[in-house]
């Protein structure tokens, strides 16, 4: 009998990416999404956990930072693979330490370039707008303990024309986004032991 890999979300907001996970995993026999995290109780991915019938816990800053409440939550359901899909906090040390290597994150630009602290969402588009690059795009990476800095697992690239706005931007981002995350994480799922 194969037994699954269980994984579980951290998302901060509408949660499209943490829902092409869902929809990836659904019928896999490799691994499945056994909880969605969230630091906002009226993030939409709460509906959209909802929708696939996976449980929800929502937490607060002290929670996640000043208990050991997520580890064991993560410990007691016995997750393999951490997957951040639009999460805006930092993952405190204990986590870490727990999961080495384990903690997966998807970031809308080309990193090194547009990272770091308060480079989320619309704040890397309006950047990448600003600095006039002639391309942008996803970075996956693991998760260490600074903002975009753990080691880089895939990159695509996306050609920005000078006519793009914002929105033409976000779109261009989250078609590779969403083309690609799951095959990624599909393929870490793949090399973890058993």
């Amino acid at each position: 009998m194969i037994v699954k890999k269980r994984i579980a979300i951290f998302a901060s907001g509408s949660g499209s990416n943490a829902q092409k996970l869902m929809e990836h995993f659904k019928g896999s026999t490799e691994a499945e999404i056994v909880l969605v995290l969230t630091n906002n109780p009226d993030a939409y991915v709460i509906q959209r956990a909802d929708n696939f019938e996976i449980p929800v816990h929502i937490f607060d800053r002290n929670e996640f930072y000043h208990t050991e409440h997520i580890l064991d939550l993560l410990n007691d359901l016995g997750i393999d693979l951490i997957v951040l899909a639009g999460f805006l906090w930092l993952i405190p040390a204990n986590l870490i330490k727990r999961y080495p290597n384990r903690i997966i994150n998807i970031h809308p630009a080309i990193l090194p370039k547009f990272g770091g602290k308060g480079m989320y969402g619309d704040h890397v588009h309006h950047a990448v707008i600003a600095a006039a690059e002639p391309e942008g795009g996803i970075t996956i990476h693991y998760v260490n303990e600074k903002y975009d800095e753990g080691e880089y697992i895939f990159q695509a690239k996306y050609k920005i024309d000078k006519t793009d706005n914002l929105e033409m931007i976000k779109f261009k981002g989250q078609q590779l986004e969403h083309l690609h995350y799951p095959k990624i994480v599909e393929n870490i799922i793949k090399k973890l032991p058993a």
